[in-house]
């Protein structure tokens, strides 16, 4: 199928960016195949895992259902945004500590949904941990370690400020 090339401008990981593209490519394919930034995992393509989470504006959403011309003037962070070459993000390091990552293909879209939790209310309940996590699916370890890495993750972050 041959879509138009439509020009699209945005932030992403706050840099402004245009690029055409055509104008039915899902965001997910945008980020990997066009910006090379493939943290962003490919998972179900229904929106149904979270694999491919990324924040748009700040929010979680499924970038496998968002029409890529869609975020034109919007900000879209991936997981990259938080690399840093000398420290890991608290997210990052609280994941490893408690065990929550096994895999790893989740792992991003995780993080990212954590991260806009924790942007909210850095110390979160656990029903407020599974309520926000409630998009994001992980086939490899139990929900448990999960929770524990994003409530460690929010004293770090708390013990930083």
């Amino acid at each position: 199928m041959i879509f138009n090339q439509v020009t699209i401008k945005f932030f992403l990981n706050t840099k402004p960016v245009t690029i055409r593209a055509p104008a039915g490519l899902p965001l997910v394919e945008l980020l990997r195949d066009y910006f090379h930034l493939t943290g962003t995992k490919k998972g179900c393509g229904s929106g149904q895992c979270g694999a491919c989470t990324v924040l748009l504006d700040g929010e979680p959403v499924p970038s496998c259902l968002v029409p890529a011309v869609q975020v034109s003037g919007k900000q879209v962070v991936t997981i990259e945004h938080l690399e840093n070459q000398e420290n890991l993000h608290p997210l990052q390091q609280a994941f490893i500590e408690t065990g929550a990552v096994q895999c790893g293909f989740c792992t991003p879209g995780m993080i990212l949904s954590a991260l806009a939790l924790l942007k909210r209310n850095p110390q979160p309940s656990v029903e407020l941990i599974k309520e926000a996590m409630a998009g994001n699916l992980c086939r490899c370890t139990g929900y448990k370690k999960i929770a524990q890495g994003i409530r460690k993750a929010g004293e770090m972050i708390h013990e930083q400020d």
